[in-house]
């Protein structure tokens, strides 16, 4: 963000720390009951190790649902408006979840939490209000504040709920919604003229030939599976620590040193494998030592400096994991589809989560803790399977040029063939209409004048 601070005006700024805030409070919210659930369900009538994963889960079944049509949505009714409902939505869940008694009522409210899906009307009124040159840095901030509201979200749930029980955790996430409303209509600046913003928002064109690409669909298994796995081992990590001795008060230091020591490995990873252009062995590396980390769990002898390594080996692999494959994702996906792509990706990321929520509920139901750690390592290993043929991701980047306003319309459509005779432009989609190119571009042979004496204009940096 420093660095790109220079750069941005005035409104961009804002829009960048509002919507960034929001998306990472709305997150937070989510996550802070994953390390608690498990451990304060006793208190709740007609629990059972199923229901609680299906709680921890549930949330992701109406986001898989509704995000892509809140998305859509966004474009015909504005995207503050459905911003602000879904906000309202995710206060409403976590007050049911607050006040409710049994897990049927938790389960209803983190449904309703789900259902203020507007994580695609948030990215796409971050695209309305900052320029191509900048979007691209402004998207990867809402990433980054996205890692580091799950690092809190592991530290501040069992505090609260230390103190407060698990109805203080769920009115906190109320809080936070409420906060954020306060944010959209304060800081957020009004959107300009809606846009489609192909590299964005789902094109229903598209759809249909991002299925088919088998390199995309590696990416969604995985960021399936990750998901899974991540919800899954909540049902029992949390167990895991009592048996060690960590007292419930104490888990929140725990989750806190190992997150900090993961993130301190995984970026010489990502740097690692992004500038000796390594990411496909580094994200096989990642995938078959996090199966390794949870037959661990599932199979050593229970120590505090076992488990204290395992949990750092499977977080580490995590966040590792969660930076790289959106970056794969923005490398492979067509000049012009990204959004599709992405759309697809995050409904996989959802469903995910909520069949791990099932599955380590109904594991440690039937099989006892030992069982989700056995199961998750199988659906890693299957994981691993499916992807040990993906070839390398070639290094390109994602950019969109704005035409020349002066140019004709019958000029733009031979453009395409412009566009491919420049060095280094690799795929290109010219939209007449949005007076916009998309562009993938091998950086390191771009021949930059020769591009901008395409576009007509000064190309943008």
């Amino acid at each position: 963000m420093r660095m790109l601070s220079g750069l941005l005006l005035a409104t961009e700024r804002r829009a960048i720390i509002g919507l960034a805030s929001l998306y990472a409070s709305r997150m937070l919210g989510l996550f802070m009951v994953l390390p608690v659930l498990a451990l304060y369900a006793d208190d709740l009538a007609g629990a059972t190790p199923l229901l609680i994963g299906l709680a921890l889960g549930a949330y992701g079944l109406t986001q898989a649902i509704l995000q892509i049509p809140f998305g859509l949505l966004s474009d015909r009714i504005g995207r503050k408006t459905v911003i602000a409902a879904g906000l309202v939505l995710f206060m409403l869940g976590s007050v049911v979840a607050a006040l409710a008694d049994s897990i049927g009522g938790v389960i209803l409210g983190r449904c309703l939490q789900g259902s203020g899906a507007v994580a695609a009307a948030i990215m796409a009124l971050l695209a309305d209000q900052t320029r191509e040159q900048v979007r691209t840095a402004a998207m990867a901030t809402i990433g980054m504040s996205i890692g580091v509201a799950f690092a809190l979200a592991m530290v501040i749930g069992p505090w609260l709920a230390s103190g407060f029980g698990l109805a203080g955790v769920f009115w906190f996430t109320a809080l936070l919604a409420a906060v954020s409303l306060l944010v959209l209509w304060r800081l957020v600046p009004q959107a300009p003229r809606r846009l489609r913003h192909r590299d964005v928002l789902l094109d229903r064109a598209q759809l249909k030939a991002t299925l088919g690409r088998s390199d995309l669909v590696r990416l969604d298994v995985s960021i399936f599976a990750l998901h899974l796995i991540l919800m899954a081992i909540f049902v029992a990590v949390p167990f895991r620590l009592l048996e060690v001795g960590i007292a419930i008060p104490h888990h929140g230091w725990v989750y806190f040193g190992v997150m900090a020591l993961a993130f301190v490995v995984m970026v010489p990873l990502v740097i690692f494998a992004e500038k000796r252009q390594r990411m496909r062995g580094v994200f096989l590396l990642a995938v078959g030592g996090m199966a390794l980390c949870l037959l661990g769990l599932g199979a050593l002898p229970v120590g505090l400096v076992s488990l204290g390594l395992l949990l750092l080996g499977f977080f580490t692999a995590f966040n590792l994991l969660e930076a790289t494959l959106p970056s794969m994702l923005s490398k492979l996906a067509p000049a012009g589809a990204k959004g599709t792509a992405m759309g697809v990706y995050s409904t996989s990321q959802f469903l995910g989560a909520f069949l791990g929520g099932v599955l380590g509920g109904g594991l440690a139901q039937q099989w006892g803790l030992d069982a989700v750690f056995y199961g998750c390592a199988l659906v890693g290993l299957g994981w691993l399977a499916a992807i040990w043929g993906m070839p390398a991701p070639r290094h390109l980047a994602s950019e969109v040029v704005a035409l020349d306003e002066q140019a004709h319309g019958d000029a733009l459509e031979t453009l395409m063939e412009r566009f491919a005779d420049v060095a280094g432009v690799e795929d290109v989609l010219v939209v007449p209409e949005e007076r916009l190119a998309y562009l993938k571009v091998d950086r390191q042979r771009l021949d930059s004048d020769a591009l901008a004496r395409v576009v007509g204009i000064k190309r943008n940096h």
